[in-house]
């Protein structure tokens, strides 16, 4: 849903009316779901201006990577600062307490991955999952 919020503003198609009430919509729904018990864990990977524009090249130069090419990110990196202002105020109107946008580096891959790796790590320790406990004695069944 963040896509509702990041690309038709910068293109014209929502005013900011329809934007302001497209982030309180998805901070409830948000909220909902973590008041029903789910973990919401949000990612920015953030690469700077210089390294998309690396892997752009690697890719149109890449046979393993053409297949990632897409014209139309060469028509999105000309709003560059358009989206860099966009994704601040998502973060800003939708940073909440109950779903924290986490705003990783990730010129980097390995560690991008480090990063979100220690953070799902941590969450996983806080939440302690178990295994649900089982109501029958599943030994007492013969599978055949």
């Amino acid at each position: 849903h963040y896509e509702d919020v990041l690309v038709p503003p910068i293109k014209g198609c929502i005013d900011r009316e329809q934007t302001k009430k497209r982030y309180e919509h998805i901070n409830a729904f948000e909220k909902m779901l973590v008041d029903e018990g789910t973990t919401i864990l949000k990612f920015y990977l953030h690469i700077s201006k210089d390294a998309q524009k690396e892997r752009l090249i690697a890719r149109q130069k890449d046979p393993a990577k053409q297949w990632k090419f897409n014209p139309s990110d060469l028509d999105a990196r000309q709003d560059w600062d358009k989206y860099m202002k966009s994704y601040e105020e998502i973060f800003d109107k939708c940073n909440t307490a109950a779903a924290p946008w986490y705003i990783v580096p990730a010129d980097r891959k390995w560690y991008r991955n480090y990063v979100v790796s220690e953070i799902i790590a941590k969450t996983l320790v806080q939440m302690d999952p178990k295994f649900p406990k089982v109501a029958i004695d599943p030994k007492q069944y013969v599978v055949e």
